[in-house]
């Protein structure tokens, strides 16, 4: 089981909600910096065009008469209910389809992983979590890293580790296992108290017969690199080890960074480079390499988002690419060419050390400190753990 399979087709940027801030120019602008980059090129990397998922993979997550919505919503100009055709959740034509491709580029990833057919997979379009069971939410039609890990599941996985680091909690995927004890949803995200959806308390632990599975962090606005890395590692290892999932399944949203404009955390393009090269290593050390790894939100659609997946892209296919590494030159015309309002970066860094103190029970707790303890208290001892023991 070797190389990295990366999921793309530009009839993936066909998921537009138009004049919206979840732009499709990110992921344009990611593809096209990891080409010019030379990323998609390595020894290993086979890029794969995509299918749309079918009605039964769909409906594995989402309600039947749901998808009916979807398809039927666009031919009907005031068509209301099932979340669409709201501001979040704009109607747009050809959105069931666009939306099936999205959902069908991550199952096909899960599916290459778990077959053995690839050690790593990409798919930098996905990520789209809020979406529920019959509603559209937060820019989501279909939950892709849902139908991906109820693939997983049909195809005999016992153990499924879904880790989010978006800055909005990963209400859709979490809701759709809450009851299921073969899959551990992990999200790191803003405080629900400041931030949509509202949700992802630490005390969100998981249904009957899967107390547990659940995991919230949820982190003060203002959070940084040092504080979000620092909670990453006090709560996201101990548990990954404890439940020893046989795949990886992420979601890699880039709007923790402190340039988005829809939140409050304030990461660097280098605090999320060390988020994604802390989850290859415990994919690698825990699952033999198996990981999926999915996009997500992210608003500062040039500025940031671009580098942050450009950067995954590289440590899933390979060597992390170089953090003082220029942005080339006809990467950033394109970039202006696109969005001429927009500053564009010229190096793969914002100069951020991306350190961290580790966790410790003791001294003078600050917010983030209370944030990691809470959802200790809540979760390890679900699982054995000690929440006051820092070796747990």
């Amino acid at each position: 089981m070797t190389g990295t399979v990366v999921m793309w087709d530009e009839a993936l940027l066909g998921y537009n909600l138009g004049d919206h801030p979840l732009d499709p120019v990110r992921v344009e602008l990611t593809m096209a910096l990891a080409r010019k980059l030379g990323v998609l090129d390595r020894d290993g990397v086979t890029v794969v065009r995509p299918r749309p998922a079918d009605e039964a993979a769909l409906t594995r997550v989402h309600a039947p008469e749901y998808l009916a919505a979807v398809k039927a919503a666009p031919d009907h100009g005031f068509f209301s209910g099932y979340g669409l055709n709201t501001p979040d959740n704009p109607v747009f034509d050809g959105m069931h389809e666009a939306s099936a491709l999205v959902a069908g580029a991550s199952l096909a990833a899960a599916e290459a992983v778990w077959q053995g057919r690839a050690r790593r997979a990409v798919n930098i379009a996905g990520g789209l979590h809020h979406a529920m069971r019959a509603q559209a939410s937060g820019f989501c039609i279909y939950n892709d890293p849902a139908v991906a890990i109820a693939r997983l599941l049909d195809l005999g996985a016992e153990r499924v580790a879904y880790v989010d680091v978006d800055v909005h909690h990963g209400d859709g995927v979490q809701a759709a296992f809450y009851r299921d004890p073969r899959v551990l949803t992990i999200s790191l995200h803003q405080s629900p108290l400041s931030l949509f959806p509202g949700t992802g308390f630490a005390e969100e632990t998981g249904g009957p017969g899967a107390e547990g599975m659940a995991v919230n962090v949820a982190l003060p606005p203002g959070t940084g690199d040092a504080g979000w890395l620092r909670a990453f590692h006090a709560v996201v290892p101990s548990l990954l080890r404890r439940y020893r999932p046989q795949i990886l399944v992420t979601q890699c949203g880039a709007d923790t960074h402190r340039l988005d404009p829809l939140a409050d955390l304030r990461l660097s393009v280098d605090g999320q480079r060390a988020a994604y090269l802390a989850l290859r290593d415990l994919a690698d050390q825990l699952c033999e390499g198996r990981w999926v790894a999915t996009g997500g939100g992210g608003y500062a659609l040039v500025e940031a988002v671009p580098r942050a997946w450009t950067h995954l892209l590289a440590i899933a296919t390979g060597e992390p690419l170089d953090p003082a590494t220029p942005t080339p030159a006809a990467w950033r015309e394109l970039a202006r060419q696109r969005r001429p309002d927009r500053e564009v970066p010229l190096r793969m860094t914002d100069d951020a050390e991306a350190a961290y103190q580790p966790w410790q029970p003791t001294g003078e707790p600050d917010a983030v400190d209370r944030a990691i303890a809470a959802t200790r208290r809540a979760v390890f001892p679900l699982h054995g753990l000690d929440p006051d023991d820092p070796r747990d």
